[in-house]
């Protein structure tokens, strides 16, 4: 698996942890346009974005971007609680 490192504008001690799952492989030079979240490739042929998300407003925008690029949206879970 290959991930790239968060972006640090966002506050992951207040944030819950989202997981969104993409079918296909998203190039690692999009990381800037899902700021804040880990890309990580895993070996299904998936995309994992991980990473904190401020707010329903956030994940909806997330989501959009994710509609932007193309590649099918496999799952959308919170997996961790604001810390």
């Amino acid at each position: 698996m290959m991930a790239t490192q968060p972006n640090a504008e966002v506050d992951p001690c207040h944030d819950p942890i989202y997981q969104i799952k993409l079918k296909g492989h998203l190039d690692l030079e999009w990381a800037d346009w899902f700021g804040g979240l880990t890309i990580t490739l895993d070996d299904n042929g998936n995309t994992i974005l991980t990473g904190p998300v401020a707010d329903q407003a956030a994940l909806y925008s997330l989501l959009k971007r994710v509609r932007d690029v193309g590649l099918p949206l496999v799952s959308v879970a919170q997996v961790g609680p604001a810390p």
